[in-house]
């Protein structure tokens, strides 16, 4: 896995070898990124990254200059190895939270201006996800919010839907406020 651009720019990062994880490819997140360079200026938001992973998405977040980057994952083997690369690379404006997404949802005082989720792609709760960050209003005015989903999936009739970018198996759909939308 490697860190595609910003300060950490071309950064391997060695995953364990018992990490049994589907990460983003880089192909997938170059096209992400692209994307959201065009709707968010990453020097001054707050970011929120939910199934973190291995990390990826907030890696290059910090990389790219977010003010702060939130990190919500569940398994303790793959925040352990997250841990590992804020310490490493010194990542002062990155946190991790190991927790239950759903619990997160219940218990979060914060909003955000970027909010990435890419839960397991077979997580009957899937489909609940976008309702979940908009009920519980953790995407600030004029945020987004990506989730990355199974082609099966289909978020186009939400009320939040934004945009559908398809990259091979790899989907995001981006949602923004009812407010924003009409702007």
């Amino acid at each position: 896995m490697r860190i595609i651009s910003g300060y950490y720019k071309g950064r391997k990062l060695d995953l364990p070898k018992n990490l049994t994880l589907r990460p983003t490819t880089d192909m997938a997140k170059e096209s992400l990124f692209n994307i959201l360079r065009n709707l968010v200026d990453f020097d001054d938001i707050d970011t929120l990254d939910l199934f973190s992973g291995t990390g990826s998405i907030s890696y290059e977040l910090v990389s790219r200059g977010a003010k702060s980057v939130l990190a919500v994952e569940s398994n303790g083997l793959q925040v352990r190895y997250i841990e590992s690369v804020i310490q490493r690379l010194e990542m002062e404006n990155m946190r991790i939270l190991r927790m239950d997404v759903f619990q997160f949802f219940k218990t979060s005082k914060r909003s955000f201006d970027l909010i990435f989720a890419d839960p397991p792609y077979d997580m009957l709760e899937l489909d609940s996800i976008p309702d979940l960050i908009f009920e519980h209003q953790l995407l600030n005015a004029e945020g987004v919010f990506v989730l990355e989903h199974p082609k099966h999936s289909s978020f186009t009739e939400h009320t939040n839907f934004f945009e559908h970018r398809n990259y091979g198996s790899v989907n995001f759909t981006f949602f923004k406020n009812k407010e924003d939308l009409a702007k």
